[in-house]
């Protein structure tokens, strides 16, 4: 799988789509199943313990969501039951060279031209970028003025687009994240996704959904990092007895029990705010920030009980402890989400 070129076989994303998982949160209405973002948290959850490659949380937070809360009529239908059917796969673009989370990092201009706009700039570290049908691309359609959020525009655009290119980046984590740049790429007014110049509401929701997405991710992870830990102490016997008889051991292993229930109440109440529709500015930024840092200590801890055997490719742990660090990392590792939680206090 590490070296397949998508990352995932085709049997298993077909899979999903048969099981309607895609719709999870997509109104009936709509095609969906109904369900809410508690829901599909539950479900990635289930994902994050088994570590399952390919594009359904980016596609879903990144894609389905953004287009049911922001899309216009014709891109909810031209685009929509294409993504239900595992057809279209949407991912955001947002992080540029600068590495910046918040709005200042948005550099990217899209210059007026005849009516069209046109793209120039470069995305970082963009999530399933290597399977994209679609990007969406967050771009400054006006020069800063006062508050970094205005002149933001976000634009919906396939990736088959003229001057618009691909490269795959290599990760600790294996998970196909690229590099999209944008060499003059020009797209029409009806290619915009929410309303012009208002785009960085966009992306902060996006923001939201996916960060609180990663910490059920983090979450399923950690109790199967927690599982294995304690499976292996009790069958490691040192000094005629099982390691996990020792005081320190049990401390281990206590201490990940705790950052593992802390980290599930904290995502659960920031999904809760969100399935009411809610703004969860804070609780996003409370519960990345904090799961986050979690499930390093979990993966720290495991490895200390583990012990070289841990270490090894041949062991499991190493998966879930690199992917960790990839989980930290998307939409701000934890110090970004000390200064987001930080500015809440400001309002």
């Amino acid at each position: 799988m590490e070296r397949d070129e998508r990352g995932y076989p085709d049997s298993l994303w077909s899979l999903i789509t048969e099981q309607g998982w895609l719709g999870l949160v997509v109104p009936e209405s709509e095609g969906g199943e109904g369900g809410d973002f508690v829901d599909l948290c539950v479900l990635l959850e289930e994902m994050g313990r088994y570590l399952l490659p390919g594009p359904f949380c980016s596609n879903v937070t990144e894609g389905i969501l953004p287009l049911l809360e922001f899309g216009s009529e014709s891109q909810r239908q031209s685009l929509l039951p294409l993504a239900l059917r595992g057809e279209c796969i949407v991912a955001l673009a947002q992080l540029e060279p600068s590495a910046m989370h918040d709005a200042d990092g948005i550099q990217m201009t899209a210059t007026p031209a005849g009516g069209d706009y046109i793209l120039s700039g470069t995305k970082l570290f963009v999530r399933s970028a290597n399977v994209a049908n679609y990007f969406i691309v967050p771009a400054r359609t006006s020069a800063i003025a006062g508050r970094p959020e205005s002149g933001i525009t976000c634009f919906l655009l396939p990736a088959s687009a003229d001057g618009l290119t691909i490269h795959s980046l290599d990760t600790m984590g294996d998970d196909r994240q690229g590099e999209v740049s944008f060499d003059g790429v020009r797209v029409s007014q009806g290619a915009i996704l929410g309303s012009p110049e208002q785009g960085w509401e966009v992306v902060k929701r996006v923001g939201q959904y996916a960060s609180v997405a990663e910490c059920a991710w983090m979450a399923g992870g950690a109790e199967a990092v927690l599982d294995m830990t304690v499976q292996f102490v009790t069958q490691r016997v040192q000094f005629d007895k099982p390691v996990g008889s020792f005081q320190a051991v049990q401390h281990h292993c206590a201490n990940m029990a705790i950052d593992l229930d802390a980290s599930r109440n904290i995502t659960y109440r920031a999904a809760w705010q969100l399935a009411k529709g809610d703004d969860a500015e804070y609780e996003t930024a409370l519960a990345k920030g904090f799961v986050s840092s979690a499930y390093q200590r979990i993966c720290e801890l495991a490895h200390q009980c583990h012990g070289a055997i841990g270490f090894s490719m041949e062991h499991d742990l190493q998966l879930y402890t690199r992917r960790a660090k990839v989980s930290e990392l998307a939409f701000g590792n934890s110090d970004v989400q000390r200064e987001a939680l930080a500015r809440t206090f400001e309002r």
